[in-house]
């Protein structure tokens, strides 16, 4: 396995849209799928779509941790380290709700985007076997944000609001202080 080099946002890989597998079974596929799931975790990510490691090919991996489940009865708790080959995505509800995000190809920022709470996706894995269903929360959205990246799509082109975008420190510090003011008596 290899750790992959992220392109960053200014390279043209990721304003493309990618190209469908032709082969989701083909040991080159599977190789790199490996390789995107060594280089997410490698980078902290929560994901990592083929056009972030100069692949334009559709399609991406993806992680749910514990710590990032809403509680809502469609959010998955917990999914290791999954594949989405040809993916489709249908957005359901009218739902939209602000998620903080932030991106392995635009390091050290984030932003809050709007994104649809319920989605429904499918694809297929590196056995041609049918993944997907219907999603709530932070999978839905992390969902979105790497089914983006395969339409040549970066989240900032998504936001409506740039005063709720700025680097990971300095929005940490602003939350830290608006913290440390409501625990005042």
């Amino acid at each position: 396995m290899a750790i992959l080099k992220i392109a960053r946002m200014g390279h043209p890989v990721l304003l493309a849209r990618a190209e469908p597998v032709a082969d989701p079974t083909a040991p080159e596929i599977k190789r790199l799928v490996r390789d995107m799931v060594e280089t997410m975790e490698d980078a902290s990510g929560a994901g990592l779509a083929a056009p972030q490691v100069h692949v334009p090919l559709r399609l991406f991996v993806f992680r749910v941790n514990p710590d990032r489940a809403s509680g809502d009865a469609g959010d998955t708790a917990v999914l290791p380290n999954a594949v989405v080959i040809n993916p489709e995505i249908e957005l359901l509800g009218e739902d939209v709700r602000l998620r903080w995000e932030g991106c392995l190809s635009i390091p050290g920022l984030r932003a809050a985007v709007p994104r649809a709470w319920r989605i429904r996706y499918r694809g297929v894995d590196t056995d041609g076997q049918p993944v997907g269903g219907e999603v709530t929360g932070f999978h839905a959205g992390v969902v979105q944000h790497e089914f983006d990246h395969l339409d040549g799509i970066l989240y900032p082109m998504r936001m409506t609001d740039f005063s709720l975008f700025g680097f990971n420190e300095e929005l940490a510090r602003v939350a830290a202080q608006q913290a440390a003011a409501q625990a005042r008596p």
